[in-house]
Parts: structure tokens; sequence; C-alpha cells
């Protein structure tokens, strides 16, 4: 049974049109969820509340905290910056192998204690010295009247925005979302339709749509992650398909991330991804023409480092998200050769490293 909509809960919604047998369709998603008076979708945020769709998690989040942009992951946005994170509850997806379980698949409304407006939320970033702020934990897709009116907020005071998402969102939505975003991180999970029907709940082409609006139509700098599950996505075939297609439609710059599985939520009797695996993967994707291929969630001083794609010089060496060697002009470009490495970059100054900070939005507001 659908938990009822309070009215504390009822912040309007876009993307919705009414059907012709009384019911609401949410126009956000390809889930493209029909709903009855006080139902909810399947991300279980967005829902009927009379005659409209309502969000019901806009200014509550589960909690705020300062990360290092390595952590998203995004290698090459700023790289040794900090960035002031937060998430809700929810997700459109349902992937067994969820991470962020304890958060995206929350039904539990009372653990999104920290509240904040978006301005707030800009106002702390700015107070940290934060360079950008992460929608993040939880698919921000499925917040997104928040998650736009924070990032307006975020640039009124400078500072950029970061999506970190699984870039399932239909066609309008789309557009508006990523018109706000300056860099995002988006997951491709598995190349195959079949992969992503019987594991996430969802379909493999719109996130592949997603990934060709941002970088072709957009200005947010984009990088990708796959979650590497042994078994399931970690076919050579398969990996050696996903970076063809990154390579052909996308273009050699685009970072590609590899991450380790760790068991959880309805897949903890799958065993962690092999580094060896990792490295693997990171080899093909190499040869398959991409100039940026990384490694994560496990200690691989190659699979971190940042190499000029013209002369192999090490311009970037981190340790997990610490930069031990950072050797690039402001302006982005190896100084061994002048190849100008593909993303976003300035002065670099002192880098955040591993560290992450739990920020409590009620204390901000006191002080």
């Amino acid at each position: 049974m659908d938990e009822p909509i309070g009215m504390n809960e009822r912040h309007p919604a876009r993307y919705w049109h009414r059907l012709e047998d009384g019911r609401i369709q949410c126009d956000l998603c390809p889930r493209d969820c029909k709903l009855h008076e006080g139902q909810r979708g399947a991300c279980f945020v967005r829902g009927r509340a009379g005659d409209a769709m309502v969000l019901t998690t806009y200014g509550r989040s589960s909690g705020f905290c300062i990360d290092p942009i390595e952590k998203k992951p995004l290698n090459h946005f700023y790289p040794g910056s900090s960035v002031f994170s937060f998430g809700t509850a929810g997700c459109n997806l349902a992937c067994k192998f969820c991470q962020n379980w304890d958060i995206s698949k929350s039904r539990d409304m009372d653990r999104l204690m920290d509240q904040a407006t978006p301005g707030a939320i800009a106002q702390a970033a700015k107070k940290h010295d934060c360079k950008s702020v992460a929608f993040t934990y939880n698919d921000p897709v499925i917040f997104l009247e928040y998650a736009l009116d924070t990032a307006d907020a975020c640039h009124a005071l400078g500072i950029q925005t970061v999506a970190v998402t699984a870039g399932y969102i239909h066609d309008a939505p789309r557009r508006e979302f990523y018109a706000r975003m300056d860099a995002a991180n988006i997951d491709l999970k598995g190349f195959t339709d079949d992969f992503y029907v019987k594991l996430t709940g969802g379909h493999l082409q719109p996130v592949l749509d997603t990934l060709a609006y941002v970088h072709h139509d957009t200005g947010c700098w984009l990088e990708i992650t796959t979650l590497l599950i042994p078994g399931y996505n970690d076919s050579d075939a398969e990996i050696k398909a996903l970076s063809a297609w990154v390579a052909k439609e996308l273009g050699p710059e685009v970072p590609l991330h590899f991450s380790a599985f760790h068991p959880d939520w309805k897949m903890a009797d799958v065993p962690p991804t092999p580094p060896a695996a990792l490295g693997k993967a990171r080899r093909i994707a190499l040869d398959a023409g991409l100039h940026y291929v990384y490694t994560g969630n496990v200690h691989d001083a190659e699979g971190d480092t940042t190499y000029c794609p013209q002369c192999h010089h090490a311009a970037i060496v981190r340790d997990w998200y610490d930069i031990r060697h950072y050797d690039l002009t402001p302006q982005g470009a190896c100084p061994q050769c002048g190849t100008k490495i593909a993303g976003r970059f300035g002065n670099f100054e002192k880098p955040f490293g591993r560290r992450q900070i739990p920020v409590y939005m009620w204390a901000e507001e006191r002080s």
C-alpha cells in the first residue's frame, strides 16, 4: 500500500499529464507511472495528491557532506577541489546490486531529517569554500525541482553543479536538467538491454540517449562509470562493445571509470569484483581508443593516474582520492608536449584530499 502523502510533502511537480481514464501520468522518466489519487510512482518520492503531481522530498535530505570531487567520481573536473554533496531518498530504477540501497531504496521519509532550502545549500557550500555542489547518493532526476532550484542558487554565487545519476530520464526534462548542470557522472550499468531489464527494471536505450545528448548538445562535462559485476556485465565481449560505443558515439576523450562491485542489497551472494578484472577492463577500453580510463573502489596507482594521451606523461598521480602529483598548466595542458587534457581545469592549489566532512545544516543556520 502506498504511504499517505502528507500536507508538508506536497511541492508542485512538473512533467505530468492527465489521462482519459482519470489517472495522471508522470512524464519525468521512461517508467511513465500512471497514478490514482494518493499513489506514489516507482521512485516513491513523486506522487499524486488531488489532481496534480507532487514531489514529497523538496527541501529534505538524507544528509550533507563535503567530499573530494574524485569521489563522485570526476577526475577531469577541477581535480583536487571539494564538493558539497547531498541527496534525498528513493530512486526510479530498481537495481538489485545497489551500493547505496539504504538511501535509494528508502521508504522511510522520517530518515530525511536534514532540511535546507536551495539558498541555504548554496550559502553553506560557499562558506566551506566548495567549488561545486553535487546532487548524489540517490538519483537527482527524481528530485528535479529541488535540484534545479538549488542549481540556480549555486550559480548565483558562482558555485558549479554536479549530477551523479543513472541518466534515466525523458527528453524534455533531460534538456532542462542538464542545462543547469556543469558536470555529470552518468552510470552506464551494463551494455545489454537484458541486463537493464533483469537487474535494474529499466532499459538501456534511454541511458545511451542521455549520454549522447549530454556530450553533444550541452556544455556539461561528462564522465561515465560502469560497476563491473562478476558474471553479469564483465565479459570481454560486453566490455569491448561498451568501450567501442563510447569511442564511436561520444569520442575518445570522455573518461570511463570501471568500478568494483561489493556484495550488497539483493546480490549479497555475488563475489566482489577482482582487482585484476578491473585492470583487464581498463586495458580493453584503452585498446578501443579511449584516452582516459580509470579503475575505482580498489587501490590501483596506474588505474588512478591521468596520463597524457600523446606523450603518456603522468599528469595527475592519485592514491585513491589523494592527488600525490599534479603537473598540468592552468589551462589543462601537458607541460611536456602541450597536448590539451580534456576536462575543466584551473589554478591548482592544495588538494582537498580524501577527507569526508559531514555538515549539519541546523548548525549552519545558527552560525
